[in-house]
């Protein structure tokens, strides 16, 4: 299982990678569970870390396929191997199918993937519930899944989703092909089970920072994470090398 450290800023990105992150995650922390930074901000972050880890980024919820085509695009250009889009106030399948569909087609055309994100409280959200974004990815060309929080002030994942359950969603966005992440008021304690119930990736904010989420990563708080989450290679480092290097 790798670890995703999600960073505000080229400071923040520094302190990932010195305290071993497997991914750095550019995302805005004071714009909700998947604030966008500016495109500033996001080259910023990918010069510092210069190659030597995939760079990610947030790009907010979709509710309009050209601009988040237009996202999309822009942000891989800045250099994120995998974009990843939410879909809060989206209740429609096909909806979903098509922003995320836009978003591929944005990425692609700079050699980047996309990650759906699915919302542990959908229905606090107004989102799809995991399972049927698990098709909508699929069939539209993500890369992976990610089934994160929207509320940060709410539960942690671990409070939403019954254990067998989340397996059984890891399980299920396996056999579709993608790659799974799970995030959400993650803390040292419960990466053990984030890699008990198959997910390839572990995603850390607050618990990587002094002063919790909107407080300052710090590299020895990387450092006791990533030793939670062991050695073996999430299938979605293959598709970020290659933009990592590019």
């Amino acid at each position: 299982m790798r670890l995703l450290i999600s960073v505000a800023s080229a400071t923040d990105a520094a302190a990932a990678l010195t305290g071993g992150a497997d991914l750095i995650d550019a995302k805005d922390v004071h714009a909700g569970a998947l604030g966008r930074v500016a495109p500033a901000v996001l080259r910023a972050i990918h010069a510092v870390v210069a190659g030597a880890r995939p760079v990610t980024a947030a790009l907010g919820d979709a509710d309009d396929e050209a601009t988040i085509e237009c996202a999309a695009r822009t942000f891989a250009a800045g250099g994120a191997a995998l974009v990843k889009i939410g879909f809060a106030g989206i209740s429609s399948s096909g909806r979903a199918a098509a922003l995320t569909a836009a978003a591929v087609c944005g990425a692609k055309a700079e050699g980047a993937g996309v990650v759906a994100v699915a919302y542990g409280d959908a229905v606090r959200a107004s989102s799809l519930q995991a399972a049927t974004l698990v098709d909508v990815a699929a069939r539209t060309g993500a890369e992976g899944l990610l089934i994160d929080t929207w509320d940060k002030m709410g539960p942690g994942l671990r409070g939403l989703i019954a254990p067998g359950d989340l397996e059984m969603l890891v399980a299920q966005a396996h056999r579709a092909g993608l790659f799974v992440a799970l995030a959400g008021k993650l803390t040292a304690d419960d990466l053990r089970f984030v890699r008990e119930v198959g997910a390839d990736v572990a995603g850390v904010r607050g618990a990587a920072c002094d002063g919790g989420r909107t407080g300052r990563i710090t590299a020895d708080r990387v450092r006791v994470l990533r030793q939670f989450c062991g050695t073996d290679a999430a299938p979605c480092l293959e598709l970020t090398r290659r933009r990592a290097v590019h």
